[in-house]
């Protein structure tokens, strides 16, 4: 199965359109720097995340969890031109290094950094957002969810990575909390009558999530 997924990653890569010079550049820093690197978005799912915000347009996006910031750079290359990025990351250390490969993606003007915990930061944000992208602290999905949604627009989505959770959502460990913390997650979602939902099978799994009413 491992040989099978490397092969095909290798193969939806030569299919897709390459990362240019800094975010290979950021990919081969979060390598090398960081102890779990998997967390990056990298190449197929920043791919998405762009697209997906060139199709939206949404004028102002919040992104839970910038890690070192892959993913909110392709964000802001893929929002309307007047829009706004709002990404919160609670790892100061890692505040010095987002901020210079944002510079160097030539996106500062567009993205707002917050470094602090995302469900005391939230409310302070005076926002309605088109589009939230959750990417944070697993145990917490569903407090972000709960968080996040008044200041979701009417028509506005949330995507929420890893959903899927290495697959463990199908046969999860009673004592694994990480695991039940998604499935809580995804059940929420799926018992909310405001919203549609969909789950993509990209990557670790993306739920993708319409509000339809308040």
């Amino acid at each position: 199965m491992g040989k099978f997924n490397n092969d095909l990653e290798e193969y939806l890569n030569q299919h897709s359109t390459p990362e240019d010079s800094v975010l290979a550049e950021l990919t081969r820093h979060t390598y090398l720097t960081t102890y779990n690197p998997r967390m990056l978005s990298g190449r197929q799912q920043g791919l998405f995340l762009q697209m997906l915000c060139k199709m939206l347009n949404p004028k102002r996006v919040l992104e839970i969890g910038t890690f070192t910031g892959y993913s909110a750079i392709c964000i802001a290359r893929g929002i309307t031109p007047y829009g706004t990025l709002d990404t919160i990351e609670l790892n100061d250390e890692l505040e010095e290094s987002i901020l210079k490969f944002f510079n160097q993606a030539e996106v500062t003007q567009t993205i707002t950094l917050h470094i602090g915990n995302a469900l005391e930061i939230i409310p302070t944000l005076d926002y309605h957002y088109d589009l939230v992208f959750i990417d944070g602290d697993k145990l917490e999905y569903p407090e972000y969810y709960n968080k996040v949604f008044p200041q979701i627009k009417v028509g506005g989505f949330i995507l929420a990575d890893n959903v899927l959770w290495d697959n463990k959502v199908l046969n999860p460990d009673p004592n694994d909390t990480h695991t039940k913390a998604i499935m809580d997650f995804n059940q929420m979602v799926q018992d909310d009558s405001r919203v549609q939902n969909v789950i993509l099978p990209m990557r670790d799994g993306l739920m993708l999530i319409q509000k339809i009413t308040d």
